[in-house]
């Protein structure tokens, strides 16, 4: 059986109370008594102060439930942080994955004309494609269908500014062909392309997200070599041009003819 009891955090917290109240009221009395320098009796007192603080600062992380029932002077009490709970930052997160409940929903209007805008323009640039296959080259390439969506969906965008899509195609296209001419076809060029194509865009401020997919598109399709660089007008910028006619019609019919 073992003769000493370890104390808990209240009784080991009451001792240090007690010594500090004892302190304070037994030795100031002896150093008045002693001498009369104010100095001295200002650093002992403190130095409790000092004590007190450290005291009640290490029981309160050490064993918060055991100071419930001590009585501990308010101005000595340190509040912790409150950290932020991880399940509320998740579930912020996962705002990200649903659709925006602040927009009200299209109209049929807003519907309609950007989708009958693409139309036209893949139809135009698949009668452009049948004029040019005698030459091996076609106007219809993926970037555009992007540029579709951009330019008729989501028209106030920076993505949608001409000048933002014009110097980003043609800037692109000129690193693609650039990238094919030092590395030839395979990774290399396309991670280099792809790469200086951001930081053009970047240090430019022109970004179109389209214009990105022109340099993989010139590297990887082998009847886009022959134009060389050629490619920085044809096919993406003139595509551009087209697709820039189509957006004001589009924009109007949506302004002016709602249903």
């Amino acid at each position: 059986m073992c003769l000493f009891q370890p104390f808990n955090g209240q009784q080991i917290h009451t001792l240090v109370l007690s010594f500090l109240n004892l302190s304070a009221t037994c030795f100031p009395l002896y150093f008045q008594h002693q001498s009369n320098n104010d100095s001295l009796m200002a650093s002992y007192l403190s130095t409790l102060v000092r004590i007190g603080h450290e005291s009640n600062h290490a029981m309160r992380l050490q064993s918060p439930s055991g100071l419930a029932g001590a009585s501990i002077d308010p101005g000595i009490i340190i509040r912790r942080r409150r950290r932020p709970i991880f399940g509320v930052k998740a579930a912020a997160n996962w705002d990200a994955w649903k659709p925006d409940q602040g927009s009200k929903a299209p109209s049929l209007s807003d519907v309609f004309w950007p989708s009958a805008g693409a139309f036209a323009a893949m139809a135009m640039l698949g009668k452009m494609d049948q004029v040019l296959a005698r030459k091996g080259v076609s106007m219809t390439i993926a970037p555009l269908g992007a540029v579709c969506a951009v330019l008729f969906a989501t028209p106030s965008t920076p993505g949608a500014r001409k000048y933002n899509m014009f110097m980003a195609q043609m800037g692109c296209a000129a690193i693609g062909v650039l990238a094919f001419s030092f590395f030839g076809p395979g990774w290399l060029a396309r991670s280099t392309a792809l790469s200086a194509s951001l930081a053009f865009m970047i240090y430019f401020r022109a970004i179109h997200p389209p214009a990105a997919s022109l340099p993989l598109l010139f590297i990887d399709v082998a009847k886009f070599h022959q134009l060389k660089f050629w490619y920085v007008l044809f096919p993406g910028a003139a595509g551009c041009l087209l697709l820039c006619l189509i957006q004001e019609v589009v924009c109007y019919m949506k302004d002016n003819v709602k249903f």
